[in-house]
């Protein structure tokens, strides 16, 4: 794992932007997994200035994002079908065709199924990561195999009332999606955490210094060739 800690995180987010910048300029029809909640949000917002200032294009880029609400419809604002047109491809040159997000309205066996075969015929070059503070990745909480592919889960209590700042009560925020499964996940090129916060520290450090377990999802990191993690110094203050 290559570990970059940051005094802030304006810092933090230029950096991961310019690092993506470089890299779909010098590939142009990149793979890209892609990540929802609000950890990446100022990374889109940096991408989208950069692809107004004509510094990026999208045009022939590929994404495939980890994760959905099983129930949400397409039109809910909070479902990250929409999530991701407000906050990312409505205001780039990406090709819509081109983006894959699996079905929260689907039959879930169906929509799994589907996502799966998408998945399949492409080889993600950088896969996006944010860092639950149970140590979940995608929506792959405490206990989910590390040989997992695409499947169905039971959000946690703590995904729940971690997600629910982006409904109006904790009520209102489902409690199961489709997520790309671990397996997955490790089958990116290069894979990039970013994670801030103090309630992140004790995730990072499990995910940095502890074994690698399926109590801790994110541990499986540590296995991969090519993880580069971006952490403000809140989120790093349990590292050595």
């Amino acid at each position: 794992m290559k570990i970059n800690v940051f005094e802030s995180k304006e810092e933090l987010y230029k950096s991961v932007s310019e690092f993506y910048i470089k890299a779909i300029n010098d590939k142009p029809n990149i793979i890209l997994g892609l990540a929802t909640g609000t950890t990446p949000i100022p990374l889109y917002k940096n991408l989208i200035k950069a692809y107004q200032d004509k510094l990026v294009s999208f045009k022939d880029v590929v994404t495939f994002n980890l994760d959905e609400y099983i129930g949400l419809p397409k039109t809910h604002k909070e479902s990250y079908y929409s999530f991701m047109r407000a906050q990312l491809f409505n205001h780039i040159d990406i090709n819509l065709d081109n983006t894959h997000i699996p079905s929260g309205t689907l039959e879930p066996s169906e929509a799994i199924k589907l996502f799966q075969k998408e998945f399949d015929s492409f080889q993600v070059d950088i896969q996006l990561l944010g860092l639950g503070s149970n140590g979940h990745i995608g929506f792959n909480e405490p206990g989910t195999s590390f040989e997992s592919t695409t499947h169905q889960t039971n959000l946690a209590k703590s995904t729940i009332q971690d997600n629910s700042r982006m409904f109006d009560s904790v009520d209102e925020v489902p409690t199961k999606s489709i997520t790309m499964g671990i397996k997955d996940i490790m089958r990116a090129s290069s894979i990039v955490m970013i994670a801030t916060g103090n309630q992140k520290a004790e995730a990072v450090y499990k995910m940095v210094h502890g074994p690698v377990d399926e109590s801790l999802p994110a541990s499986i990191l540590q296995k991969h060739k090519d993880v580069t993690i971006y952490l403000d110094k809140d989120a790093a203050s349990l590292l050595k």
